[in-house]
């Protein structure tokens, strides 16, 4: 099954969503990779850094969410569907693909906290170590932001871009939906290269959930469970290895002679 969008915008709701659609495409890339390094300079220096850049994160994604329903507001014509925002067409199949995909997140979580533990690479955590939590309230803070991340970044990129395309560019909704993925993969430009393809990737995944069920609960929910996943990893620790102390005074030749119990020992030798 592939979603069936006729969405029509008013004049309004057209000039807000080309203004989001403006910032998504030119705009969020560069914010995106200002902002985190910022936080990265600051993050060992400043004790709030993370919670700041987080509470940043969690109302940005919002006022975008609050203008996407706005163009709902605006279009009287539109329905909630034309946006994604509707049950999947079949209800057990979803639940099933969330759970299965759930469990996935929840498994491979465990793997990479394991190797951050152990102080072993994890693929890409380098990219995003600025933003891991290292108190209470900083981890509090990162679920909200993967919650937020899930919901918003979900109903903007997939729902409104891919609407925006069909409705007002007169787009096919397979070109629609390449162009928000494109989008979607730009805004991880801040993570580098790698980042880039890992946003492209796992918008493909996102996209097509979307188009199969016609709904985005499928993609919000498992946005949420892997992002879940990733902002609530442990900083990764270094392994120590001891390595001897010379002793400068030491004869390499001359075997260790160990003091007597009348013999004072020298502090610090």
């Amino acid at each position: 099954m592939t979603v069936s969008l006729s969405p029509e915008f008013s004049a309004t709701s057209t000039a807000v969503t080309a203004a989001v659609g403006a910032y998504l495409l030119l705009g969020e890339p560069w914010l995106g990779r200002r902002v985190y390094a910022s936080l990265a300079r600051r993050r060992d220096t400043e004790p709030r850094a993370l919670v700041g850049y987080f509470t940043f994160v969690l109302v940005f994604w919002w006022v975008l969410a609050a203008l996407a329903m706005t163009v709902l507001l605006f279009s009287p014509a539109m329905a909630a569907a034309d946006l994604g925002i509707a049950l999947p067409e079949s209800p057990l199949t979803a639940v099933a693909v969330i759970a299965v995909m759930v469990a996935v997140s929840v498994v491979s979580g465990r793997q990479m906290r394991a190797l951050a533990e152990g102080g072993r690479n994890v693929p890409g955590l380098a990219s995003i170590q600025a933003m891991l939590p290292r108190t209470r309230q900083e981890r509090r803070l990162a679920i909200a932001v993967a919650v937020t991340d899930g919901i918003c970044a979900e109903l903007v990129y997939r729902g409104l871009l891919i609407a925006f395309g069909v409705g007002v560019l007169g787009l096919d909704v397979y070109v629609a939906a390449a162009l928000s993925v494109l989008a979607y993969a730009l805004a991880g430009i801040y993570q580098g290269r790698s980042g880039v393809i890992a946003f492209g990737l796992v918008g493909v995944l996102f996209t097509g959930l979307y188009l199969a069920s016609g709904s985005l609960l499928l993609p919000v929910a498992i946005h949420i469970a892997l992002s879940v996943r990733d902002l609530t990893l442990p900083v990764p620790e270094p392994v120590e290895t001891f390595t001897p102390r010379a002793n400068p005074r030491a004869n390499p030749h001359e075997t260790p002679h160990e003091p007597t119990p009348h013999e004072p020992t020298l502090k610090g030798s």
